[in-house]
């Protein structure tokens, strides 16, 4: 018989938070879940063809299909000398679990996983556990994974920090280039060349514009766009340059469509810029970032991540809520949006499935080198999940039943 303790569970994420894994380079991790998801007694344990790893526990009856997911990508740790304790090693220090990865989210990841084995078959439904590949790089495992039909889940817990909330939605996340074009030449005769650079005021003007008109809901708040980078070619400093492009990070509502983008900013720059001077072009584009996963898999992807919101009515987020209760005090869960993306916008935003999220940690340590998960808020979440789990599965198949 396997040992369930959190204990036991802290002890796998140290040693998931001591394999690295950039998206693309998830194969080593997803070894060592596959090996966990063996030794805890999963029905099923499979790999699918984008890398995500899969484990199945049958359950006793025909009820509703719970997916457990967290992802098996981290972002880079900067440079170690910065991290109070080192950020591969997985230290347990002042009550904390310390490294890349602690609560986003391998710490999440080894709990959800102990979580599923509790259930041990006894619930009349199935329990998925699907960790996914480039989460950190637009979500292209959970995307794989529900296109290719090989799971069908009838809800979805994802296990982003929540610090004990139960979140329903969040803004999608896109990134969008405007490419301005000139003709290069020596900077010593520039009336030879067109400066791509002299176009940048009026473009600036143009994105100020979009930036400063953005539509708002009235839990997720509004979108908002802003440049975070300017690429300029050539990079000589005696050459005039001949292309620039700005990089737009927008954070979008649920919905939203690239066309939609890409139209917004074209208006404005045609509004800003209507004739362009000679010798010069724009172009308004998505980013693609052309992805190979460590099982082979290429892709090019545009950079959008959807959003999605699920009603905080929903029979699901009530029913969750009320079992995951309050760390301190009576009642149930607060219920609220994360503020980043995760991969629910491909569950949710464009397969309708309802999807919530619960997990410990806190977001502002995410993605930085104070990166750290609280154990004994990682331990009441822990004792949590079973029931969070029971209670979405029986409110999905009511739904489903009378449907």
């Amino acid at each position: 018989m396997p040992d369930l303790s959190f204990d036991a569970a802290i002890a796998f994420a140290r040693d998931l938070i001591r394999i690295p894994s950039p998206p693309g380079a998830e194969g080593a991790v997803a070894d060592r879940v596959l090996a966990e998801f063996e030794r805890l007694g999963f029905d099923e344990v499979s790999r699918d063809a984008a890398g995500n790893v899969i484990g199945r526990i049958r359950g006793s009856g025909k009820g509703a299909t719970v997916l457990l997911n967290a992802h098996l990508d981290i972002v880079a740790e900067g440079d170690p000398a910065e991290w109070e304790h080192p950020p591969f090693e997985g230290v347990l220090a002042d009550g904390f679990l310390h490294g890349r990865g602690a609560m986003d989210i391998k710490g999440p990841l080894a709990l959800m996983t102990y979580a599923a084995a509790v259930t041990g078959g006894r619930l009349p439904g199935d329990v998925v556990v699907a960790h996914t590949v480039f989460e950190e790089r637009g979500g292209l495992g959970m995307k794989h994974l529900l296109e290719a039909g090989e799971v069908r889940p009838d809800v979805v817990i994802i296990g982003e920090s929540t610090h004990g909330d139960l979140c329903i939605g969040h803004r999608g996340r896109a990134e969008v280039e405007v490419v301005l074009r000139g003709t290069a030449g020596h900077a010593s005769a520039p009336e030879r060349a067109h400066n791509a650079i002299d176009l940048l005021p009026r473009v600036l003007e143009a994105l100020a514009e979009v930036s400063a008109d953005q539509p708002s809901d009235d839990l997720l708040g509004p979108a908002t766009m802003a440049v975070t980078g300017i690429d300029v070619s050539p990079g000589s400093r005696n050459v005039i340059p001949d292309t620039v492009v700005l990089a737009l990070d927008w954070r979008v509502l649920p919905g939203t469509t690239s066309d939609d983008l890409v139209a917004r900013v074209r208006d404005a720059l045609d509004r800003r810029l209507p004739i362009l001077p000679e010798g010069h072009a724009v172009e308004v584009r998505m980013a693609l970032e052309e992805q190979v996963t460590y099982t082979g898999l290429e892709h090019d992807r545009n950079l959008l991540t959807p959003g999605f919101l699920v009603a905080p009515d929903h029979p699901i987020a009530v029913a969750g809520a009320a079992a995951i209760g309050r760390r301190e005090g009576e009642g149930a869960a607060a219920i609220r949006p994360w503020t980043f993306a995760t991969d629910g916008g491909w569950s949710c935003g464009v397969n309708g499935i309802p999807t919530v999220g619960f997990a410990p940690g806190e977001e502002r340590h995410a993605h930085t080198n104070r990166e750290r998960l609280d154990l004994d808020e990682a331990r009441w979440a822990y004792g949590r999940y079973p029931a969070l789990i029971e209670a979405v599965m029986t409110a999905a198949g009511s739904a489903r039943g009378s449907a």
